[in-house]
């Protein structure tokens, strides 16, 4: 009997599962605009999920009526670009991919690169952070990011002229040099010229080469313009460039570097060369071009060494990029409104049915 009622017990919970997974492949809606796209109650579950956790407490079921409408309103906007002739490809999803994450890590890296200082500050692959933080993994987020680029070139494509009035003052842009005054400042940095030779499949071979580029640079049988430009030839079996960086410690984990070693390099003089290092995976050397001491920016000043931006240029631009932002995101929520309608939405749960499918418990 014990038997009997443990196998029952084992076909009622697979039953339950079953039945669960297929509840979550429900569809709440289709959106037909350019091609049917069904919107499940197991994507609207994970969109929810998101947006629980960024919250830190369950939505409320009329909340989550709010994402499914989000939701659908997203899906019309991509088949309304899709059907425009608008398209992201994969490289451009994945250069902005990188700016953004560069940008949040304070250093221009590589996809490769970006793992290895994910894996050296966290001990996590790039993956499991997006995990942790979007609720996405990597491929997830892209899609999302893609999806995001091809609504927002369908909003500008619409709006282009009227976008192109909105612009800061004058007036404005002094207003806010004046209010955020502190927060435009220098840090300390230095421009170097860095040689990194991967040791790959020959270690020897690389430290000879290595070895023989440190000695033409400091001969000045090559510059370094020289030296980088003959490393972006087809198997040079380097990589050559300048690089202006800021006394941190984020900078100095971006190009493999520990802080105390990255400290002794701002103590050097300008035309220092190191000698010649070994990591776990590379020969490289490094020269101080330049450096530069911390101080307050005037709304005249550059923003950054090596370039011709002044911080007025700077407010400028920000503050006529967050306003054209403002401008768009309104645009955009009117023509999804307008999209919104019967013909290109067939919502297969509404009322007391949809009510009850989205007050799934916490």
């Amino acid at each position: 009997m014990k038997k009997i009622i443990a196998v029952l017990s084992i076909l009622m919970f697979a039953t339950v599962a079953v039945f669960a997974q297929s509840a979550d492949m429900t569809q709440l809606a289709v959106v037909k605009l350019n091609k049917n796209e069904f919107i499940t109650l197991k994507q609207l579950k994970a969109r929810c999920a998101i947006s629980e956790k960024e919250i830190g407490r369950a939505l409320t079921v009329d909340e989550r009526k709010k994402v499914l409408d989000t939701l659908i309103e997203e899906t019309l906007m991509v088949q309304a670009a899709a059907k425009a002739g608008i398209n992201i490809s994969d490289s451009s999803v994945d250069q902005f991919f990188l700016q953004y994450m560069s940008q949040l890590i304070g250093v221009s890296l590589t996809e490769k690169e970006m793992e290895e200082v994910f894996k050296k500050q966290y001990g996590k692959s790039l993956d499991e952070v997006l995990l942790e933080q979007t609720g996405m993994n990597k491929t997830e987020y892209k899609k999302k990011l893609k999806n995001t680029l091809m609504m927002q070139q369908y909003v500008v494509q619409k709006n282009q002229d009227e976008i192109q009035k909105v612009a800061a003052t004058d007036e404005e842009i002094r207003m806010a040099y004046e209010s955020n005054k502190s927060s435009f400042v220098w840090n300390d940095m230095v421009n170097i010229f860095m040689v990194i030779v991967p040791k790959g499949s020959n270690p020897d071979t690389a430290k000879q080469k290595a070895t023989d580029l440190l000695n033409k640079y400091t001969s000045k049988a090559l510059s370094a313009e020289q030296i980088a430009v003959q490393s972006q030839a087809d198997n040079s079996g380097y990589q050559a460039g300048q690089l202006l960086l800021p006394k941190t410690e984020a900078a100095a984990n971006g190009i493999g570097m520990s802080l105390q070693n990255f400290m002794l390099v701002f103590q050097q003089g300008e035309g220092y060369v190191s000698d010649l290092g070994e990591t776990s995976d590379d020969y490289r050397f490094l020269s101080v071009l330049k450096k530069y001491d911390a101080k307050m920016l005037a709304i005249g000043d550059i923003v950054q060494p090596e370039t011709t931006v002044t911080v007025y240029d700077y407010i400028r631009s920000n503050l006529t990029q967050q306003k054209q932002q403002l401008y768009l995101n309104t645009a955009a929520q009117d023509l999804a409104k307008e999209l919104h309608n019967a013909e290109n939405v067939d919502m297969k749960k509404t009322g007391d049915a949809l009510t009850k499918l989205l007050d799934w418990g916490n």
